[in-house]
């Protein structure tokens, strides 16, 4: 943020969750914070605050956990889903504007990159206008998928485009068809309606599935030869592009 005031909220991106993926950045921030932020499921550790344990250890002083009423990923628009959560994420800046206004530097931990499908952007616009504030960028988890897959993902002209699986079926296969290269995220239970979206665009013979890339358990395989539907919230369909090869 602009100015001379001194930034008390940090939005740091710990990338795909291999801990020397991090930014120097990123750790330096993570060393000097007064408080370490994280979100988590109820009575779980989140799994950004896991990737940081290489650069701290736990601490009771410094944390402060943040853990969601909900787990599931809704469809969108899903009342259910959307009035609980908005509800979190008031409280939730509230806690935080606490810290700040005693004078703590908060290090809000995202796993990827903060402004990419992240959970921080819902603190962001809500405290950013009252607190100084940075956004520390880090590795996509789609980064480090395609990376561990060993899958370009565009090649010369191809145009690529990123899907919730939340999406409605239909949606998802009209805008599938119309695209070169995908990236859909968001898979747990919508897994069984990406694979028909992707069946009916035509590319489900170039899906692969990448399941906690770049972490412990990795899987890598072809769509096709992935005979479940289980899939965990780290986990994502890739389709590479096959354009202009020089």
């Amino acid at each position: 943020m602009s100015g001379t005031a001194r930034t008390l909220l940090y939005g740091v991106g710990l990338g795909p969750g291999a801990p020397d993926l991090m930014t120097v950045r990123a750790r330096e921030i993570i060393l000097c914070a007064d408080r370490l932020v994280h979100f988590c499921k109820r009575g779980r550790r989140g799994n950004a605050r896991t990737t940081a344990d290489t650069i701290v250890a736990p601490d009771p002083a410094r944390e402060i956990e943040l853990a969601f009423p909900v787990t599931t990923e809704a469809s969108v628009g899903e009342p259910d889903y959307d009035g609980p959560i908005a509800t979190f994420y008031e409280a939730a800046a509230e806690q935080l504007a606490a810290e700040m206004q005693a004078g703590r530097t908060l290090a809000v931990l995202c796993d990827g990159d903060p402004f990419f499908y992240g959970s921080f952007m819902h603190l962001w616009r809500r405290l950013s206008p009252r607190f100084p504030t940075e956004v520390v960028p880090g590795v996509t988890g789609m980064t480090g998928a395609w990376g561990e897959a060993g899958a370009p993902i565009t090649w010369g002209d191809d145009v690529m485009t990123v899907l919730p699986g939340t999406l409605p079926e239909a949606e998802l296969a009209r805008r599938l068809a119309d695209t070169d290269a995908a990236v859909i995220m968001k898979l747990g239970r919508n897994l069984p309606k990406v694979r028909r979206a992707l069946t009916a665009a035509g590319l489900a013979g170039r899906a692969i599935y990448v399941e906690r890339a770049t972490m412990a358990r990795q899987v890598v395989a072809r769509l096709a030869d992935k005979t479940d539907d289980e899939a965990p919230y780290f986990a994502m369909v890739l389709v590479p592009g096959e354009g202009r090869r020089l």
